[in-house]
């Protein structure tokens, strides 16, 4: 298992104790049967200790929400291109453990949203009422960045605001109220956004609706402002009146056509902007009774409708399972917290050291007999892919190969281990500015994935850049636009199609996408963009951009942790081979990775292959390619070229030499 690098003694014995802690716990309460379950409904994963009714019930109140969502968006589907799971704590003593610090205490909420580049998570405290109704906001943020496309500040804040005063039951489900009341508003001494839009002048509508996004780490305690206040009801008006068809133009008009703001109001809305102000103020005016009567504890919201999803038209389902792998998802969501990642380490790591060897779980076998083997790997399965996601999240690699190998022996059918060992080869050749190894392996595993979760957008986006590198631009487009269908405000993926293009030669086409992305809201992306559009004309001139030049001469391509093992593999059989024949070669194996150019077979079975590498020009000899041992092809072709490859070879000469193995990609 890999080992936290500069790690102190004073927290390896921490470890060590908190190690002993959690197995006598362990041992403790081994003959009990485990409290925690996993349930799941159409859309979502819900891990609790709460029992099955109060977890059913969380799972009902989301599919609710999410389908009052869809309403609210006027959409027949949602698509959620992340998956996501809800952690419902039973009792306040595990939820704070968990929950992030403010000012060095847990935060007061019952519920928090955890974004991941891999999975999000929402942690509640069932604890208390309707804790659910704390990350309604989150939620709407959420389904609004994978449903719609990217729109102003005013529109996003204005809508997530409408849909967190959300409240469901198993009858009917009502919003529209001041969201800042939704907490008891008599304790609350800050103002609500009805106080503050009738106690203030409002921003002048051209103002709003050009006002940029601010800061993305904004607390969402402070969102009694003029802007939101103002954005929520805009909103409120909008959705009342129907309106989103004629938004959706607005949006047109403005980002598309550059039509200035007034005038696309004209066409869009066939008012004036002066009417379109004077007409959400006199319906926040009509309002005004209905909110000063939510003021009241439990009053109706604006407006009430009947049930969407009701306790009988969601299938959910349940399953115990073991309390090892629920605190090793606790211990998962912990290590994405920064002040919560010490801890949480620490019980990953006792997790994955915890238990005696166990039998390894294999899918897809032929024969009975060979389902269960015995494996010489410790510990939990799950807390082993946390570590090799928290160590590829640190760019450790090797340590990150090592914790999914162990992963793998414990469960060869977990999805998530093939995803991250994709996410580990794409980083990993992205790091060294080499080729990505293993690529056939990568492809078949992201595969498997898509067809565990087919909107998984991050494993399009990793099949289009497999495909690119494998050299089908075509097919590497229609992975990419699948990503982006998924998950249309995903910048990172817009540059990788340019990218694509560049590839393919289609210098209009990714010229178009990098100019957009200059200006992109996402800075890294903006900057990524601006420097490839600056050697875009080298490239396209010379076939080569600057920067592709120089990282292939101060980067020389390395072995990976993958070559390694594929070196042994083949040093173990050619050793074995001349062992067999008693002619054994005493020349050491030397590696060597470029370009298979020329494969000459007209002394077959013999064969001579040219590689090359920048200058490097090897002339490589097999005996009998029917014997030669090969890694990503079956058989070998003598029709093979211009494909990258890595070879062990053993030295003739200079460029010369005798093939041990050959990877074809």
């Amino acid at each position: 298992m890999a080992r936290f690098h500069g790690t102190s003694v004073r927290v390896c014995v921490r470890v060590l104790l908190a190690g002993c802690a959690m197995l006598y716990t362990l041992t403790a309460h081994a003959a009990e049967q485990s409290p925690w379950l996993e349930i799941h409904s159409t859309h979502f994963t819900v891990i609790t200790d709460a029992g099955d009714k109060k977890g059913k019930e969380v799972a009902l109140r989301f599919e609710q929400m999410r389908a009052v969502f869809a309403v609210l968006l006027m959409k027949d589907r949602l698509n959620e291109p992340v998956p996501l799971t809800i952690l419902a704590f039973k009792n306040d003593k595990d939820y704070y453990q968990t929950a992030p610090l403010r000012q060095g205490q847990p935060i007061d909420t019952p519920g928090f949203f955890l974004p991941g580049e891999d999975q999000n998570f929402i942690v509640l405290n069932l604890l208390e009422g309707e804790s659910w109704r704390a990350v309604a906001h989150d939620l709407a943020k959420l389904l609004l960045n994978y449903n719609y496309p990217e729109a102003p500040a005013w529109f996003d804040e204005g809508l997530t605001e409408y849909f967190s005063s959300i409240r469901v039951d198993d009858r009917k489900y009502e919003i529209g109220g001041d969201p800042e009341l939704r907490s008891a508003g008599a304790a609350n001494s800050s103002q609500s956004l009805t106080e503050l839009l009738s106690s203030q002048p409002w921003l002048a509508l051209p103002g709003l609706l050009t006002m940029k996004r601010g800061p993305s780490n904004i607390a969402e305690g402070t969102h009694r402002t003029l802007f939101y206040a103002q954005s929520w009801m805009t909103l409120h008006y909008l959705l009342h009146e129907k309106k989103l068809p004629e938004t959706g133009t607005y949006f047109d008009l403005v980002e598309n056509q550059h039509v200035p703001v007034e005038e696309a109001i004209q066409k869009a809305y066939g008012v004036t902007a002066a009417q379109f102000d004077q007409a959400v103020k006199d319906y926040f005016h009509s309002l005004t009774p209905l909110f000063a009567a939510g003021l009241q504890a439990n009053s109706p919201q604006v407006y009430q409708f009947p049930e969407i999803v009701g306790p009988d038209a969601s299938v959910i389902t349940s399953k115990v399972i073991p309390e090892a792998d629920a605190r090793a998802i606790v211990a998962a969501v912990k290590i994405r917290i920064p002040e919560r990642r010490e801890i949480g380490l620490q019980e990953l790591q006792t997790l994955a050291t915890a238990t005696a060897p166990a039998p390894v779980r294999k899918t897809n076998v032929k024969d009975a007999s060979e389902k269960v083997l015995p494996v010489a790997v410790a510990g939990n399965e799950i807390a082993h892919r946390a570590l090799a996601w928290d160590h590829l999240q640190h760019r450790e690699f090797e340590a990150a190969v090592e914790e999914l190998g162990d992963a793998a022996a414990l469960n060869q059918g977990d999805m998530w281990i093939r995803y991250y060992s994709s996410v580990l080869k794409y980083r990993m050749s992205r790091a060294k500015h080499a080729d990505i190894q293993g690529l056939p392996n990568m492809m078949q595993d992201l595969r498997a994935v898509l067809e565990w979760y087919p909107e998984f957008a991050d494993a399009d986006d990793l099949m289009a850049m497999a495909r690119m590198e494998g050299g089908g631009p075509i097919a590497a487009m229609q992975a990419e636009r699948a990503a982006m269908q998924l998950s249309p405000r995903n910048q990172q993926y817009v540059y990788h199609l340019a990218e694509i293009y560049v590839a393919d030669k289609k210098w209009d086409a990714a010229r178009a996408l990098l100019e957009r992305l200059k200006t992109s809201s996402n800075p890294q992306v903006a900057a990524k963009a601006t420097e490839r559009l600056d050697q875009l004309a080298t490239e396209q001139k010379y076939g080569v951009s600057p920067a592709t030049a120089a990282s292939a001469k101060k980067l020389p391509a390395q072995p990976s942790p993958f070559d390694v093992l594929e070196q042994d593999a083949a040093k173990r059989a050619a050793q074995a081979q001349a062992a067999k024949s008693g002619t054994a070669d005493r020349r050491p194996s030397k590696f060597f990775q470029g370009r298979l150019v020329d494969v000459d077979c007209s002394q077959s079975p013999a064969a001579l292959l040219t590689v090359t590498s920048g200058a490097v020009v090897m002339k490589l000899r097999t005996a009998d390619y029917r014997s030669l041992l090969l890694i990503g092809a079956d058989t070998f072709s003598c029709e093979w070229n211009n494909r990258s490859v890595s070879v062990n070879y053993k030295p003739g000469g200079m460029s010369d030499g005798d093939l041990v193995s050959l990877e074809v990609r």
